[in-house]
């Protein structure tokens, strides 16, 4: 006999409360559990509606993310949204055929799939690009004006930067740039670690009191321990005020490794003018050529520490950039805080900075390179388990 869906029990097959629902007919014992069908239902047409609007993500992409790897809870989040899958095994099996309407993925708590959830929060995303006619910066140079603005107005004491050894070419060495000289020395991606808190204790302990701190998120994350931890030293230190400035970031790599990655391709490091990775390629550009590798031939140099990290977009900073989303030449600025909000729009009422919001497509890309980094720890996992 049939089942209701809604209390369980069991109908007699003519029952005169049955409706039709996606290709399947259901029966109820009364005409309260037929309503209450019709309400849920509705509104999962119009939860399926909104998200086929969006993306179409079928139950694979769940099994290959989250089922397959074993990050499955077993909730059965998936299974109650979808007549299409049960839990069976010991796993969400589906059963009957997937419409990709995404609900499974969207309901599973593993997955991420707000824009806060890939991104950290923030107030408003702009597409950026320095208005200053001698600035040349990696992508927009955004993050060089806006350094720039700040030192003009007084805003800030010094800040910390990372520039290139001039002893061994491409080694990053972090300084306290002091003036406008010193802060265009750190303009461009170096991509691999750089000792900034270093200079920034050096920054603090020479009396400075407004800094600017420019770096990835894990360098980024440090500064926010330091400032939040009761054992932390900035915790305790009430004079220094710190903007923390974050650098989008995928990967860096040991600097031994990009040197001898170069020297085996007949390359000197010296000769290198400028690096970018961009669309899975790792560039390099000389005066004369632009030479172009894929990614994945420098994996063996990926810095240990990248494999754990799941914040493309430095999340506890106060302003974050990236050359992600935008057209190249722009860069893509989140705005979190109230102080990295209003330093910005003021560097742009200055003129320092040419702005715009960004639009939905460029959000969407940068959200999707974002959710790459945040579930590359899902294999990760799932290997050391075998």
């Amino acid at each position: 006999m049939p089942i209701d869906p809604i209390c369980k029990n069991k109908v007699q097959e003519d029952t005169s409360y049955s409706v039709n629902y996606a290709g399947k007919k259901y029966r109820f014992c009364s005409s309260e559990c037929k309503d209450k069908f019709d309400i849920v239902e509705k509104r999962v047409i119009r939860l399926k509606k909104s998200i086929a609007e969006q993306e179409k993500i079928s139950f694979g992409k769940l099994r290959k993310e989250i089922i397959k790897p074993g990050i499955c809870t077993l909730c059965g989040a998936c299974a109650a949204s979808c007549d299409s899958i049960v839990i069976k095994d010991e796993q969400p099996t589906l059963v009957d055929k997937c419409t990709a309407c995404g609900v499974c993925y969207n309901q599973c708590p593993r997955t991420i799939t707000t824009e806060a959830g890939l991104v950290g929060k923030l107030r408003h995303a702009y597409c950026a690009k320095s208005a200053l006619p001698e600035l040349k910066g990696q992508d927009g140079g955004v993050v060089t004006a806006t350094l720039g603005y700040a030192l003009d107005e007084g805003l800030i004491d010094c800040a910390i930067v990372t520039t290139r050894s001039e002893e061994e070419p491409w080694k990053p060495v972090p300084i306290v740039a002091k003036t406008y000289e010193d802060i265009l020395e750190g303009s461009g991606s170096i991509y691999s670690h750089s000792m900034t808190l270093k200079a920034l204790m050096d920054a603090v302990k020479e009396g400075m009191r407004s800094i600017a701190f420019v770096g990835p998120s894990c360098n980024i994350d440090a500064v926010t321990k330091m400032q939040r931890s009761p054992q932390g030293f900035l915790h305790h230190f009430m004079r220094a005020n710190i903007l923390k400035m974050g650098l989008f970031c995928m990967d860096t790599f040991y600097y031994e490794g990009i040197k001898e990655f170069v020297e085996n391709r007949e390359m000197n490091l010296a000769d290198i003018e400028s690096m970018k990775i961009r669309k899975g390629k790792f560039e390099f550009q000389t005066q004369d050529e632009l030479r172009v590798f894929p990614l994945e031939e420098f994996d063996q140099y990926r810095s240990s520490s990248c494999k754990y990290c799941t914040d493309m977009a430095a999340e506890n900073a106060d302003i974050s950039f990236g050359g992600v989303g935008t057209p190249q030449g722009w860069t893509t600025v989140l705005a979190r805080s109230s102080i990295g909000y209003e330093i910005f729009n003021e560097a742009v009422d200055n003129g320092y900075i040419t702005s715009r919001l960004l639009e939905e497509k460029e959000m969407k890309n940068a959200l999707n390179l974002a959710k790459m980094k945040k579930i590359q720890m899902y294999p990760i996992h799932r290997r050391e388990k075998l």
